[in-house]
């Protein structure tokens, strides 16, 4: 069984999973989505929690610096909560502060594109959230 990672934006859901014994993730996609239309790429994202067979979500968190929740987190803990109501996954929020900075800082040192980096940004930053927690419990 695997866990799936999501970094959760107001326009895309950066998604990574983990191999099948739980040490590396790999990003899989960008799901878009617009959370101002109400519209939030569950049917997707049932659709990758099946196929990869994912039994643990690992819901990204970005904090405030002081440790609090803002607006933004309070959105992804909307999101991983329908992700447990519609289907039934265990929900792990984890903390991701600086994380997407992190995710550009890498891709900047790899050298590619502005354009390019736009696609990958979020699921790279998926991967740095989900391999963060996997870490953890390893």
């Amino acid at each position: 069984m695997r866990t799936m990672g999501l970094d959760v934006g107001s326009k895309t859901v950066g998604v990574a999973v983990s191999d099948g014994l739980g040490w590396t993730a790999q990003g899989i996609e960008t799901v878009k989505i617009n959370e101002e239309q109400n519209q939030y790429g569950f049917k997707r994202i049932g659709e990758l929690l099946k196929e990869y067979e994912v039994t643990k979500v690992v819901v990204g968190i970005p904090k405030n610096m002081n440790g609090t929740i803002g607006p933004r987190g309070e959105a992804s803990q909307f999101y991983g909560n329908e992700l447990n109501k519609r289907f039934g996954v265990e929900v792990i929020y984890w903390d991701e502060r600086l994380t997407t900075i992190a995710a550009e800082r890498v891709l900047l040192d790899a050298d590619v594109s502005r354009k390019k980096r736009k696609k990958v940004i979020d699921k790279m930053a998926a991967v740095m959230i989900l391999q963060g927690y996997l870490d953890s419990q390893n």
